[in-house]
């Protein structure tokens, strides 16, 4: 059995997360204080209790998410004996997430990693005053129609606006991002076309378009001063949506990713391509396993984000 281990990205956050994890495991705890240690902040109490509106924010989120993948991690080296490695084939991570998939090959200190992304959910919140710019979902056509519906929505503007698509998720599940008036024109032109639902996400900013250039810059800024190490395995990254391995690409790879779309649907086909059958989902959630079921049916899910279910990954490990 090939397999991939992916990490999932925001919007997968709930209060309580890593809270059960912490309690069964002083590994995960252990791992949960070290990140408050590094980011001068009480993270794991956000997670465990709240509240909510405050864990959401971009820069406690992000960290947040990665802290409970990043448990699970430490949980199945050290109280199952499996190392990723060993194991594995390739990891990924969908957009925040592709930093839990480098901290878990070894390229980034997990400190680090929590840094910066506070700092990335910083800068993303600071590219864009609140409310200029918005994200919807686009549920039903395909990739090539989504397009099709930003170009109307553009050319029915006044010129000059920035709206893309920002992530390519599964089949029928792409994302816009953009300003907020152009965001809306598009779910009116989705309309039009007789698209039966698009949805604006609940989102502080317009992630993955280049209104987050400012974010892109203080990224690469800061990843400058980082110190990468060769992945322990291949790492598919959201803008390449196949393997990479050679860290001044990984670095690059990770301040385009501000800006850039997310090739998730790629990034799972590019995995299939290569013989994976099963993705190992470790974290909060349980979105890139609904993912890969609207991506190819015949590829088994597997999670990881909760005590009860690490004894289950190990038995079917």
């Amino acid at each position: 059995m090939s397999l991939a281990f992916v990490f999932p990205g925001q919007g997968s956050q709930a209060v309580g997360m890593g809270l059960a994890l912490a309690e069964a495991f002083p590994t995960a705890r252990h791992l949960f204080e070290e990140i408050d240690e590094a980011l001068g902040q009480h993270l794991s109490r956000l997670m465990f209790e709240g509240p909510e509106e405050e864990l959401t924010l971009t820069e406690n989120a992000q960290p947040a998410l990665m802290a409970v993948s990043l448990a699970m991690v430490r949980v199945l080296e050290i109280e199952g004996g499996l190392r990723l490695p060993d194991k594995g084939s390739f990891v990924a991570g969908h957009s925040l997430g592709e930093y839990s998939a480098l901290a878990a090959a070894g390229t980034l200190e997990i400190v680090d990693a929590a840094r910066l992304l506070k700092l990335r959910g910083q800068a993303m919140q600071a590219a864009v005053p609140v409310g200029a710019g918005a994200m919807a979902a686009i549920l039903g056509p395909d990739l090539e129609d989504v397009q099709a519906i930003v170009d109307a929505a553009l050319a029915e503007g006044p010129g000059g606006e920035i709206l893309a698509i920002a992530n390519d998720n599964a089949p029928g599940q792409v994302v816009i991002s953009g300003a907020a008036a152009a965001v809306e024109r598009a779910i009116q032109v989705a309309k039009d076309k007789g698209v039966r639902r698009s949805v604006l996400l609940p989102v502080s900013a317009p992630f993955h378009c280049s209104l987050m250039a400012p974010a892109a810059d203080a990224m690469a800024e800061a990843l400058a001063e980082v110190a990468l190490k060769p992945p322990a395995l291949p790492v598919v990254t959201n803008i390449a949506a196949e393997a990479v391995g050679d860290c001044d690409v990984l670095r690059q790879h990770l301040v385009e990713q501000v800006t850039g779309r997310v090739r998730w649907r790629e990034s799972v086909n590019y995995m299939r391509g290569e013989e994976v059958e099963t993705l190992v989902e470790l974290g909060a959630g349980k979105v890139l396993s609904g993912l890969t079921r609207r991506i190819d049916r015949e590829m088994t899910s597997l999670n990881a984000g909760a005590p009860d279910e690490v004894e289950a990954l190990l038995k079917a490990l």
